[in-house]
């Protein structure tokens, strides 16, 4: 989110609390910012094991300096955490099992014991992707160029922990299927589950694709088709009877589906509005009308991908099925043990932001894309999956630079590294300059996360090449 919208909506928020949009309501920016701090919180200290009253002043006060009307308190034995804003009722996020932490659940069933808080696994020993030792420097070999790759690395941690500069938190190379760097900034050790923000949306889309390969899902049917049945959401029959209808969940995948949206990371912008202020995203996201004919227009937008975990959601015979999947379809039979996937009050998982990961958990995700889905000899993935998720939303630029879910960088007319990259070059891209680039001529996958509050303060670009320039 842009530091500067978030300053001037919170001022706006300070200085005018009679005004409508700003006022007490779900959706006013005070509330919303009361409820990124308690989500922010819990998720930090239940989620990604640390510090809770390190997270709110490294993840939330460096957006602006106006975030100081906005307080946050974690409750250790509830797993939970509440975020207050002057003139706001305080909102509370809960670790639930399964999903996360959940901004304004349910209050715990009587009786019921909260969910054990994350706590970093112990290293396998094995090499990684079977366990989780990276290969030794002096391992690297004659396809490294170990002094190049180690001042890229190093590069990118400069200024880290500091949120005027580019702040990395992890990076992580493969190469050849040798994981060749693991390393965290100070505070964040290896294996610590880091917010991929928007790299999530990838996940979504491996999920969709397995659901299609098992016949269970028909991308090419309209939504109200696709998400129909004992399990539809309430808004499928509003959708029915105008244009909406014609809008498939292949349009959902590539983000062509018209919806009268757009991405604005402002406080009271439609992102913060959805994230924060909804107990059922994926409603929020369905409620716009069309604004174009579905399929004819690409336009980058979370509400996608949300509307996208809904209709996955209606596939599944039983939530707890749903929230298992991720695990049971992906993550166990890779070796992923730190990911969480977050779900919304109302039980979808808000896929456009909210999944977390050690950035060799990541590369997990990266390498079984390079692999097609294929792992240890087993078939994770359906084939087709690398083909699926470079194929271009539209052949037309801006919607050629990006594929399902994830962005195709290297592509020569609309790719946001052209000529920087190989072109066949496929990214999971995240808000703070955070990127899983998959390169798979060059048999290499390239992890960096952070939080990069001004982009200026990195060029992802150049760190990509900078790596692949230093592999044979």
């Amino acid at each position: 989110m842009r530091v500067s919208t978030w300053c001037v909506a919170l001022l706006a928020a300070a200085a005018a609390p009679g005004c409508a949009l700003l006022s007490a309501s779900p959706d006013g920016v005070r509330s919303v910012g009361a409820g990124l701090a308690a989500h922010a919180v819990c998720s930090g200290a239940f989620v990604a094991g640390r510090a809770p009253d390190t997270v709110l002043a490294a993840d939330v006060r460096p957006l602006s300096r106006l975030t100081a009307i906005i307080a946050a308190s974690p409750d250790v034995d509830a797993r939970s955490a509440t975020g207050r804003a002057p003139g706001v009722a305080p909102r509370t996020a809960r670790l639930v099992a399964g999903r996360g932490c959940v901004l304004d659940a349910p209050p715990p069933a009587p009786g019921e014991t909260p969910p054990p808080a994350f706590v970093r696994p112990a290293p396998r020993e094995a090499a990684w992707p079977v366990g989780d030792r990276a290969v030794d420097e002096t391992a690297w070999g004659p396809r490294v160029d170990a002094p190049a790759l180690r001042r890229v690395v190093d590069g990118a941690f400069e200024g880290a922990g500091d949120p005027a500069r580019a702040n990395t938190r992890a990076v992580a190379v493969v190469h050849a299927g040798r994981l060749l760097v693991d390393r965290g900034a100070p505070d964040f050790p290896t294996g610590t589950p880091l917010l991929g923000w928007s790299m999530t949306k990838t996940v979504m889309a491996m999920l969709a694709h397995q659901l299609h390969a098992e016949r269970r899902l028909a991308l090419e049917s309209p939504v109200v088709d696709a998400a129909a049945g004992p399990r539809a959401p309430a808004w499928l029959a509003a959708w029915r009877s105008d244009d909406r209808a014609r809008i498939t969940v292949e349009d959902l995948l590539h983000m062509r589906d018209g919806l009268d949206h757009v991405e604005d990371y402002g406080a009271a912008g439609n992102v913060a509005r959805m994230l924060y202020g909804q107990r059922d995203v994926a409603a929020f996201a369905a409620a716009a009308p069309a604004a174009a004919p579905a399929g004819q227009r690409w336009r980058y937008l979370s509400t996608s991908t949300n509307l996208l975990a809904r209709v996955l959601r209606s596939r599944h015979d039983t939530d707890a099925d749903y929230w298992a999947a991720p695990r049971r379809t992906i993550l166990e039979p890779i070796g992923a043990r730190t990911v969480t996937l977050a779900t919304d009050a109302d039980g979808s998982f808000i896929g456009s932001s909210f999944g977390w990961a050690s950035a060799a958990d990541w590369a997990r995700l990266g390498e079984l894309t390079l692999r097609d889905g294929r792992w240890s000899g087993r078939q994770v993935l359906a084939p087709g999956w690398l083909e699926r998720v470079s194929r271009p939303a539209r052949p037309e630029a801006p919607g050629r630079g990006y594929g399902t879910q994830a962005w195709r960088i290297g592509d020569p007319v609309a790719g946001r590294c052209a000529g920087k990259v190989p072109e066949d070059t496929v990214a999971m891209m995240g808000y703070g300059e955070q990127i899983v680039a998959i390169v798979p001529s060059r048999e290499a996958v390239v992890v960096r996360l952070g939080q990069t509050f001004d982009r200026s303060r990195f060029d992802t670009c150049a760190f990509v090449a900078g790596v692949l320039n230093s592999l044979r």
